[in-house]
């Protein structure tokens, strides 16, 4: 395993391409004060080392009409591997989990999904995560009003980072990494509130 030293000009590249991936290469370079061959280069070997992960695009959920985001705590009968490895693939298939993580506490993992409607939401705890094997408890809280929400890393131009690469292409051991890992799909607009009867009838515990 070798080590990759970012210099303030590498930062200053994944900032930009944070704010914008859409620049083109000529208009990443006079951004970051690089003639455009040296900053190509620059960019593919953050590829190469996996620190550009990909390029997605960032969709507006309320145009879509996904107008409600939960979160979704859910506890295990047992902590055992086998457990784990079948809960962490039953959840990467369902599309409406944006982000699941592996929590202390007194949840074992805790979800945000997203979906149209209290009813989508419904069948998703109901006939889709409570079903999978293992799941004792579940306990879902649902979202009034997004206050904050961040898609750019923070990373400082003015200190340098080191990365771990391997000799092999995107190849950073990374935490589980289902396909929602990554995925973006919120937009500022989406500041709906979800109350009433509804809200506390799916804040429900040991589904």
């Amino acid at each position: 395993m070798t080590t990759t030293v970012l210099d303030r000009i590498d930062i200053k590249i994944l900032n930009e391409l944070q704010q914008n991936a859409n620049l083109t290469n000529v208009e990443l370079a006079s951004r970051v004060n690089l003639s455009p061959s040296p900053c190509l280069a620059r960019v593919k070997t953050l590829e190469k080392l996996g620190v550009i992960d990909r390029r997605i695009a960032v969709l507006d959920p309320a145009a879509l009409g996904i107008g409600v985001t939960a979160f979704i705590q859910v506890k295990l009968e047992k902590q055992v591997q086998l457990t784990l490895d079948n809960f962490t693939r039953s959840i990467d298939r369902l599309s409406q989990v944006m982000e699941c993580y592996l929590m202390t506490g007194d949840s074992d993992y805790l979800l945000r999904v997203m979906v149209s409607d209290i009813n989508d939401l419904e069948d998703l705890i109901v006939n889709k995560i409570s079903r999978i094997p293992g799941v004792s408890s579940i306990r879902s809280n649902l979202a009034l009003k997004r206050i904050s929400h961040k898609l750019v890393l923070p990373i400082d131009a003015n200190r340098p980072i080191t990365v771990k690469s391997c000799n092999a292409a995107r190849h950073i051991e990374r935490p589980m990494k289902p396909r929602y890992s990554a995925v973006a799909v919120a937009d500022d607009r989406m500041d709906r509130a979800v109350t009433g009867d509804s809200f506390r009838a799916l804040s429900t515990a040991g589904v």
